[in-house]
């Protein structure tokens, strides 16, 4: 046998490692549900027209050719008045067009990590934080967030975490997998932090839209100073996941980030470019109508109080009822291996959720993840099962 890196074999991503078992089932012709992914377009929803249109007329255009490294420069222009909404000043220069948010990532990790560095996650966070830090050899820390407090930050936590390794800080707001929004005060003291130990922020800001009652704040609006990368796409705002179109924004008044913007454009020359026919669709979304933000987060609040009724209504689940994107990260009490609450509620009631361990094992553990992306009566019948279950089991 011809080994594997090691590296490779480190990988892990718990909301599509559990659809293996998922897909055996299947494949004996049990049905699933699946409240794994956060996926809109394998429910109800789709991309809206115009912007399917735009990467449409791209393709019958031929409009098939290499874009710049960096992306199409009216696309970067329209990311650059994008961010201006928020008070964010960064330029064409600033922004590189990445294949979705995860390519992003990659880029930064691999250009900022040197081996025993260290970068700072929520937790529970998006499993790309931990993963991709990890296979370049560095370390993730997951920081505290707090359920008792609507998931949010403990910044003496934070605060207790850095030391000398310490590279960044990373914050997801709205946050995956718990749904929470991190209002101006809390983002402000982290930036802060980062400012008063030099290191950088690495803003997520995927779910800035998708917010049910507060208005999105971007951190580098607060903190003009401290040196940030910020990231976006087209995935879930513009219900295109799988166009796999997103980018990253470095905003460093100071040029402080100098190298690590070297390191990330090096990668992105070696790499090519993100698909140019969607890039142009996403060009489109940002300059096209919005008004489906609007319809879209109305049937997600429905969604979203029609599962938290659910998980009251359960002996022995609970939720913070989430502030934005549409994830809900619910408790089980007494329960000591999410994973396998996890599998067994699949194996026995063929309903797929993902552990809340694999989002961190510390802050994640006795929880798990669920998607109030389906329509209602598929909620519906996937929490009677669950309903079952927990009372079956206990």
């Amino acid at each position: 046998m011809i080994p594997a890196s090691k590296r490779s074999l480190r990988i892990e991503y718990a909301i599509r490692d559990v659809v293996v078992p998922a897909t055996q089932l299947e494949r004996k012709g049990i049905e699933v549900l699946k409240l794994n992914i956060g996926d809109p377009i394998k429910y109800d929803f789709k991309t809206p027209e115009h912007i399917r249109k735009a990467a449409a007329e791209a393709l019958m255009n031929s409009r098939s050719e290499y874009s710049p490294s960096e992306g199409l420069l009216e696309l970067r222009e329209a990311i650059v008045d994008k961010e201006k909404e928020y008070d964010v000043d960064v330029t064409i220069d600033d922004i590189v067009v990445t294949t979705g948010v995860t390519e992003a990532l990659m880029l930064i990790f691999a250009a900022a990590l040197n081996p025993g560095e260290e970068i700072l996650v929520p937790g529970p966070t998006y499993p790309p934080y931990i993963t991709y830090p990890t296979f370049y050899d560095g370390i993730p820390k997951t920081y505290r967030t707090v359920e008792e407090e609507g998931w949010q930050p403990d910044i003496d936590d934070i605060r207790k975490k850095i030391n000398e390794k310490t590279k960044a800080i990373a914050v997801i707001n709205p946050n995956n997998p718990t749904g929470a929004y991190y209002g101006e005060k809390v983002l402000k003291e982290i930036a802060d932090l980062a400012g008063e130990h030099n290191l950088f922020l690495i803003s997520d800001e995927i779910y800035d839209k998708m917010l049910y009652d507060d208005s999105f704040v971007s951190p580098a609006k607060l903190a003009k100073d401290v040196p940030m990368i910020i990231l976006n796409g087209i995935s879930k705002v513009y219900l295109a996941p799988g166009w796999r179109i997103g980018y990253l924004a470095i905003r460093d008044s100071e040029e402080q980030l100098s190298q690590i913007r070297e390191g990330i454009m090096k990668q992105a020359r070696a790499r090519l470019c993100a698909n140019t026919p969607l890039q142009i669709g996403y060009l489109a979304a940002l300059k096209g109508p919005q008004d489906h933000i609007r319809k879209t987060m109305e049937t997600l609040r429905k969604r979203r109080d029609y599962v938290a009724k659910r998980v009251e209504e359960i002996d022995g689940l609970s939720v913070v009822l989430p502030k934005g994107a549409f994830y809900m990260f619910i408790k089980v009490d007494g329960c000591e291996d999410d994973k396998k609450f996890v599998l067994d509620l699949l194996m026995k009631k063929h309903v797929l959720t993902v552990h809340g361990s694999g989002f961190c094992p510390v802050y994640g553990k006795g929880h798990f993840r669920i998607v109030n992306l389906p329509p209602i009566d598929y909620l519906e019948r996937a929490f009677d099962r669950i309903e079952e279950y927990m009372k079956e089991s206990r």
